[in-house]
């Protein structure tokens, strides 16, 4: 993929890109972190919700966007891909600032993206009440449950496998509450607001990790401040 985005970075960002992501109501986090970099670049997007958006992904995981004949997944390889068209958020940066941003990004990813998972799949009250209910809800009977059931198993299998089997939910509370230092707008940027914005604007089986990300004012204010200027134009934002 990134051989041929760089052969075809003369080429300017088509209109008609698109970027895919779940449907909305399926999953019970739905992260926003590939349209804020794409809206931090200032390239325009067109979204589309599908319910087999993961089957569509060519890693199984979204967002991804079909630009062209190409198709690529997830914010690593889109931001490459986007650099190679000549669109980059953080060139600016020197050296030291970049390798840092790189490391943040790799803990957000390591930390926050598994917390999410777990807290989706593995913890039985929200699997319970909410996410079976929602992940399986675009399907018929009985293939809504088996989907679900196959989709826990496969989360369950991870998390045992890096050692978050026994995790609590005052465990996952810790790692999620880390503060992030951010630089400029960057890529960075980007990934922790998908992240962050998703946790105060989901609603839980009990409103607990939402209240602990507020205790961080910075974190709260960081989330306000991408909201209010990067989606003010698609309606009153609800952080407000």
């Amino acid at each position: 993929i990134y051989l041929v985005a760089e052969s075809k970075s003369a080429e300017p960002w088509p209109e008609n890109a698109t970027l895919y992501q779940q449907l909305k109501g399926k999953f019970l986090f739905t992260i926003k972190n590939g349209f804020a970099f794409l809206q931090m670049c200032n390239l325009p997007i067109k979204v589309v919700c599908r319910a087999n958006a993961e089957y569509m992904s060519p890693s199984g995981k979204v967002p991804f966007i079909h630009v062209g004949n190409q198709v690529i997944s997830e914010l690593g390889p889109i931001v490459q891909f986007v650099k190679a068209k000549g669109h980059s958020l953080s060139d600016g940066l020197g050296e030291v600032q970049k390798a840092e941003m790189k490391a943040y990004m790799e803990l957000v990813n390591n930390m926050l993206l598994t917390a999410e998972l777990y807290l989706q799949w593995c913890d039985e009250a929200t699997v319970g009440e909410i996410t079976h209910a929602r992940y399986g809800s675009p399907y018929p009977w009985p293939l809504n449950h088996i989907l679900a059931y196959q989709k826990q198993w496969e989360v369950k299998r991870k998390m045992k496998a890096i050692g978050w089997g026994k995790k609590t939910l005052d465990q996952l509370n810790a790692t999620y509450v880390t503060p992030v230092s951010t630089f400029r707008p960057t890529e960075l940027d980007a990934l922790v607001f998908g992240h962050l914005y998703t946790i105060l604007t989901t609603q839980l089986t009990n409103d607990e990790l939402s209240e602990k990300v507020k205790n961080y004012s910075n974190l709260l204010a960081f989330c306000r401040r991408i909201e209010q200027h990067y989606f003010e134009d698609r309606g009153k934002g609800r952080l407000s």
